[in-house]
């Protein structure tokens, strides 16, 4: 089902990539493009509404937020790197991939909407932003004591230190992500896509950690300050993978405001699954209609039985070996203070590359 990107979403996608219209300019990995949210802004001008103001009234937030697109760039480059399609940011491609309702798309989507909330957050806890800073703790419960405290012990609690302010940085994420829906016009992709980023951001909203800290005479611990943290990114990564892997279809309902599962006996998805209407292309073969860069000439592994073995992501089209000579790091040493020098030696490899 071919369906055309939302104005604001346009611009989000490919504002970094092309480089005309965001998210693209952010997906071009390596590219010489300077992070001026001046810049960006003035090549968003289909930009409206919110994504508009925040651009004119808080740049310094559309900083954050293309530094967050480039965090999802990455991890989605590494979760996809034994895949046939592997995340790549080629910009003849890539756009065709956001065309389409597939679950690809789906965990673009949610990356990068979990990305900028963790920028935008972590922006907020360094300093970075005047808009925000630490969490506030006021109002909040005391900290549950951890299991390891032993029983009867009476450490006194209190919230303090540094606490990500992952509020503000879920509310920047939605104001800057999620496309205007018109009014009467609500359609199956407009749907898929806000779930999708909002998935994405409970990715990282809702598994803040308590981290803590004791204080007291000769190490005891008589009391114990704790703040609010957020996950590791690789950490998001790892559970937007595994809705990837667990995807929901669904198709629109008749009021063109609901999503229904498709298939029988198959749970409606939670707001933290993914969800796509279409099936992938299987990858195999470059196809700039469907976005496939195809496999040739991609490295596998010819001793695996997973997604990563020659089997899969060649295709069963057969494979080569090829003999390569890389130059590495070798016989480093560490010299006070504090340099590490290394030599030059030249590596031998064996590669598996696909037919």
């Amino acid at each position: 089902m071919t369906v055309r990107l939302s104005r604001i979403q346009l611009a989000l996608f490919f504002i970094l990539l092309c480089p005309v219209n965001i998210i693209g300019l952010w997906w071009a990995v390596g590219s010489p493009l300077v992070m001026d949210p001046n810049s960006i802004c003035r090549k968003a001008k289909r930009l409206a509404g919110k994504q508009a103001e925040l651009c004119q009234t808080q740049p310094e937030i559309v900083s954050e937020v293309a530094k967050g697109a480039r965090l999802g760039v990455r991890e989605c480059q590494f979760q996809f790197r034994y895949r046939r399609w592997n995340c790549t940011s080629h910009n003849k491609y890539f756009g065709k991939i956001l065309q389409q309702d597939i679950r690809e798309t789906a965990f673009v989507y949610a990356i990068t909407a979990a990305g900028v909330t963790h920028a935008v957050t972590q922006a907020c806890s360094m300093g970075d932003l005047l808009l925000c800073g630490c969490e506030a703790t006021r109002n909040r419960a005391p900290p549950r004591p951890s299991s390891s405290s032993p029983a009867g012990d009476e450490v006194k609690w209190e919230w303090g230190g540094c606490g990500d302010d992952v509020e503000f940085g879920y509310e920047k994420s939605k104001q800057f992500m999620d496309a205007k829906r018109r009014r009467g016009k609500s359609d199956i992709r407009t749907l898929i896509d806000l779930h999708n980023n909002e998935a994405g951001r409970l990715a990282v909203k809702l598994y803040m950690r308590t981290e803590c800290k004791c204080h007291g005479l000769s190490g005891s611990c008589t009391l114990r300050t704790c703040w609010k943290k957020m996950p590791h990114f690789r950490e998001v990564g790892d559970r937007l993978l595994e809705r990837f892997n667990g995807a929901s279809k669904v198709m629109g309902g008749n009021d063109g405001k609901t999503l229904i599962p498709v298939g029988q006996n198959i749970k409606p998805p939670d707001k933290q699954d993914l969800i796509y209407s279409d099936e992938s292309p299987d990858f195999c073969l470059a196809n700039r209609k469907t976005g496939s860069l195809g496999t040739r000439g991609r490295m596998c592994n010819s001793t695996a039985m997973d997604i990563s073995g020659c089997d899969l992501l060649c295709c069963e089209r057969g494979y080569r070996e090829e003999t390569v000579v890389l130059e590495e790091n070798c016989l480093c040493r560490f010299h006070w203070c504090c340099v590490v020098q290394c030599k030059k030696c030249l590596v031998r490899k064996e590669l598996s590359l696909c037919h």
